[in-house]
């Protein structure tokens, strides 16, 4: 169905596309009456929706559906005439009838003959539930509990009722014309998904492609300025060597020389000037071409958004509470893919809302609250990024509640748990199987939900983040990019070679001076709005020329802030922020680590972009297992051969004191603060000599040596130790451990530390 005049479509495909439309505007007209019973504007248009379905059934020849939009229009008429009162039971079955005139509509024309009886089943109890409605009858047999949608039902999809199929989406529209006031006369246009993913990529690759005159028409001028240069010098030549321009072959070829310069410079110019011409207008029409293209790709937010409303409140009926969403940002495009991809996610979180945070009437009055709970749902564009807010006014979170079953499930120790700040904790409840009810309904309590929103922001390269407020409800943000098509990358420098972040997934980024890192258990830290990130060399991840470190390093921020797993990534340099078309990488190629996709900078440079979960699994993996780099400093010719020397001391002024000493002699000296930290930066980095206490926590200066002279690439480091005990036992201990040298603390000085590391790797300087 391809031709947007409607000429290839059935009476039935047309009759579905009529209730597709009319069975929205009912459900919403409807759930304003349910507030606003005697709303004179939502009786009318209600009424007139049924009216034209029960005419549109009529021709199509449904008298199950005639039936069924009779009775309603009937029930609206008696209640823009004041006979009735629509009151929470009617309503549920004036929804009823709306989900069955959508079912009939959505059963194919050659199975519709059940439909096209007056007495069909499903038609007699519409009416019967509606009659017992009005009459205020409520017992289970007529009016019943309202039957929830299959998008507002459980984690695992259950339903209490069957619940009609939701009206599949166009797969496109385009506003083709506009009348003289401004106002969009739009024709519907049916185009396969897959034609429009190639328009844009079209699109985007001619985008692409015009900015690669950009460089050329550069290029040319600067031929334009040699060509200059050479007649000057020819010029200069003819001043210089009068006798020259006076013999006459001479000077008829130098004539010859600058009239072909003269000629080349004209036409040069000309062509230059055609060029860039040519480039502008190209680049222009590019960008109108990509910016129509991409319109053509984007529906308004409230396309994902219907269905909603009539889903809060289904859910909140069930569980016999009272709840209202708010929708902000109706107007917002979004990429047609993303929207799509929205919708269980959405549907998942407006559950949880309605099911672990709205309060019952009673308790909500109990707390100050109004009875009616409020979910808001916005969508808005910030920062070149699509920000989806769903938020709650009720009880929030009971972070100690998390903490205890954290522990209960063995996820963490007591002692780590209790250390763990909110937002560490809320992490938890994105994990699979998490949840803080008690019992599994049909609604929820499998903790798949947040698992499942989890994984689709990922696979869209955005980020969720949960705010908790005490008694005032949960806050979630989603930031996803605009277009699935285009994105929004950070390019950097690594290893001589490009590389795109996409924006989204990247925390921020920092400048980070050689002065400001730290050591921690052997890995260097630094500190950021108060808390501690991880510095990974990039080069390790993703290759490149190794080059040593500058003193102000160019630092990528990945992970969300209090997160667990949160690093700065060292790279070369910043190139700039860029929108990139995405190309997929050859499917022979397989998953390759660390890299999602690519594509072509402005210049025609391929540029790989990174899988940012990939990488923080590469970065994790290197962690565990003791492997992860340093950032190396080049100190120039002198100091690029100092001999380097890990001081281990859980006390802090023994080990200042050492370090001290050991630098004053010119070596250059690391520290550690007990064995553990130690035994992680000896085998992370070079060292010519360890100098270790004996007495630590975690690990002791004994299981320190003994791990270096087991280990078959650490075993010849020399290692001192230093420590208060001169029992000849403790000495034996040491050094039958592996120790090369065994000096007590109190009784060792300047000159015999410092003769001891000396005699132990030499000078200083090799």
């Amino acid at each position: 169905m391809s031709n947007g005049n409607l000429q290839d479509y059935s009476l039935h495909d047309l009759f579905r596309l009529e209730v597709e439309g009319q069975s929205q505007l009912l459900t919403d007209g409807l759930l304003s009456l349910e507030r606003q019973p005697t709303a004179a504007a939502e009786l009318e248009s209600c009424m007139r929706a049924a009216h034209s379905l029960k005419g549109a059934a009529r021709i199509v020849g449904l008298s199950a559906a005639v039936s069924v939009a009779h009775a309603m229009e009937d029930c609206l008429v008696d209640a823009q005439n004041g006979r009735i009162l629509l009151d929470h039971a009617s309503i549920d079955a004036l929804l009823g009838g709306v989900d069955l005139l959508v079912r009939i509509a959505s059963t194919p024309a050659a199975e519709a003959g059940a439909w096209m009886q007056d007495e069909a089943p499903e038609a007699l109890r519409f009416r019967a539930t509606l009659a017992a409605a009005l009459a205020g009858e409520t017992s289970a047999s007529a009016a019943g509990a309202p039957a929830i949608p299959a998008s507002a039902q459980g984690d695992a999809g259950a339903a209490a009722a069957p619940a009609p199929a939701p009206a599949p989406a166009p797969t496109a529209t385009a506003a083709e014309a506009h009348s003289a006031d401004g106002e969009a006369e739009e024709r519907v246009l049916r185009i396969d998904a897959r034609n429009l993913n190639r328009l844009l990529g079209l699109a985007g690759e001619s985008l692409v492609v015009s900015r690669w005159l950009d460089p050329f028409v550069r290029s040319l001028n600067r031929l334009k300025q040699l060509q200059r240069d050479g007649a000057q010098a020819l010029d200069r030549l003819a001043e210089a060597a009068p006798a020259l321009a006076q013999e006459q072959r001479a000077a008829a070829l130098l004539l010859q020389a600058r009239t072909a310069l003269g000629e080349a410079q004209s036409l040069l110019g000309e062509r230059s000037y055609q060029l860039d011409l040519f480039e502008r207008r190209f680049a222009s029409v590019a960008h109108r071409l990509y910016d129509e293209a991409l319109a053509s790709h984007m529906r308004p937010f409230a396309d994902g958004t219907r269905g909603l409303n009539r889903m809060v409140r289904d859910v909140a009926r069930e569980l016999g509470k009272q709840a209202q969403l708010e929708i902000a940002g109706a107007k917002t495009q979004v990429d047609r893919d993303v929207l799509t991809k929205l919708e269980a996610p959405l549907g998942h979180l407006l559950r949880n809302a309605v099911d672990h945070g709205i309060e019952t009437p009673e308790e909500r009055l109990a707390a100050g609250k109004p009875a009616e709970g409020k979910i808001r749902l916005e969508a808005h564009h910030v920062a070149g990024l699509l920000e989806i807010v769903v938020e709650d006014d009720g009880r929030g979170i009971a972070i100690d509640r998390v903490r205890e079953l954290v522990i209960e499930r063995g996820l963490s120790d007591e002692a780590t748990a209790q250390r763990l700040s909110e937002a560490e904790l809320l992490e938890f409840l994105f994990l699979p199987g998490f949840t803080l009810k008690r019992t599994v309904t049909e609604i929820s309590g499998r903790g798949v939900g947040l698992d499942a929103v989890q994984n689709m922001v990922k696979q869209l390269r955005g980020n969720v983040r949960l705010t908790a407020r005490p008694e005032q409800g949960l806050r979630f943000q989603l930031h996803l990019p605009l277009t699935t098509s285009v994105l929004r990358t950070l390019v950097v420098e690594i290893g001589g070679e490009p590389y795109a972040f996409p924006l989204a997934q990247i925390a921020r980024t920092a400048t980070v001076a050689r002065q400001d890192l730290q050591w921690l258990e052997g890995r260097q830290h630094f500190a950021l709005d108060g808390r501690r990130v991880g510095l990974v060399a990039a080069q390790q991840l993703l290759g490149g020329e190794a080059k040593p470190a500058p003193e102000q390093l160019q630092v990528v921020v990945l992970g969300d802030r209090g997160h667990v797993h949160e690093y700065g990534l060292a790279v070369d340099r910043f190139v700039g922020v860029s929108e990139l078309v995405v190309q997929p990488l050859d499917p022979r190629l397989g998953k390759v680590k660390d890299i999602d996709s690519s594509a072509l900078l402005d210049d025609g440079t391929p540029v790989l972009i990174v899988d940012v979960e990939d990488l923080l699994r590469s970065i994790e993996r290197l962690v565990s297992t003791g492997h992860l780099a340093q950032v190396r400093y080049d100190d120039g010719a002198h100091t690029a051969s100092r001999k380097r020397v890990l001081v281990v001391d859980d006390s802090l002024t023994v080990r200042e004191l050492e370090r001290k000493l050991i630098e004053s002699g010119g070596y250059a000296v690391e520290v550690a603060v007990d064995g553990m930290d130690g035994w992680n930066a000896v085998r992370s980095g070079h060292f010519d000599l360890v100098v270790t206490d004996i007495d630590m926590p975690r690990m002791d200066g004994i299981e320190l040596v003994s791990l270096i002279k087991k280990d078959a690439r650490l075993r010849a480091t020399p290692v001192m130790i230093v420590s208060y005990k001169d029992r000849e036992e403790d000495r034996r201990r040491g050094l039958d451990a592996g120790a090369d040298f065994y000096l007590t603390k109190g009784g060792f000085h300047e000159e015999a530390l410092l003769q001891a590391v000396v005699d132990l790797i030499g000078e200083a300087v090799a």
